[in-house]
């Protein structure tokens, strides 16, 4: 990860623009290649972003990055500050808590669940950059990958956007379409869902385990 600190303007052109003044930000470069700019506040989302795939080229003062689609980010570095690069190697990925962890597995067992006709290829299937929950195929036998939640939130909308990316890379199993599952979703997650094409599935939690102990019961 490479992290500069810098008095900077920040220029986006894409499905809109958008300018950021100058000002002092930071601005982080991960290994995958996402570009993230963010201000001194505002909590963890960044101003602006360019996520991998992307190029990123780096001239006198001046950062360009552009993806697949034409989307361009321009940073205009005026003053740096800090300059710093660190390998941070393999993330083993967030440990989910228990109602989550139980959920996945319920889901796992049941894939049905989430859709008539699902059937479930692998749990916790790696991407390159994480594993998904669940890799499942649909009636027709596509690819469909499964992120679990107990909150869905915009997180985990692009969490799961980043692993499709990824996942859209393997030609056996493209195209794979997403699936984004939680005991409840947030009304901005299900829209920037929506908008990328991610079908979005309330789960009831006791519903799910009531089924896996109906399925014990001998009477």
């Amino acid at each position: 990860m490479r992290l500069v600190i810098a008095r900077c303007t920040v220029d986006y052109a894409g499905r809109l623009t958008a300018h950021l003044p100058s000002a002092v930000r930071l601005i982080m470069v991960k290994a995958d290649g996402c570009v993230a700019v963010h201000a001194d506040g505002g909590a963890y989302k960044p101003l602006n972003w360019m996520n991998a795939p992307n190029t990123l080229i780096e001239g006198d003062g001046v950062w360009t990055v552009t993806d697949p689609k034409g989307e361009m980010l321009t940073i205009t570095l005026h003053e740096v500050l800090l300059d710093v690069a660190e390998d941070c190697g393999d993330d083993p990925g967030l440990s989910k808590d228990g109602v989550e962890a139980h959920l996945q597995e319920l889901l796992a067992a049941h894939p049905t669940a989430l859709g008539d006709g699902l059937t479930l290829v692998r749990r916790e299937y790696q991407t390159g950059i994480g594993p998904v929950d669940l890799l499942c195929r649909d009636p027709e036998g596509r690819a469909v990958a499964v992120e679990v939640k107990r909150r869905g939130e915009i997180d985990g909308v692009e969490q799961l956007t980043r692993y499709l990316d990824r996942l859209n890379r393997d030609p056996l199993l493209r195209p794979v379409r997403g699936l984004f599952a939680a005991q409840r979703i947030k009304p901005q997650a299900r829209v920037l869902a929506e908008d990328r094409g991610i079908y979005c599935v309330e789960v009831d939690y006791d519903d799910l385990r009531g089924l896996a102990s109906d399925e014990l019961r001998l009477f």
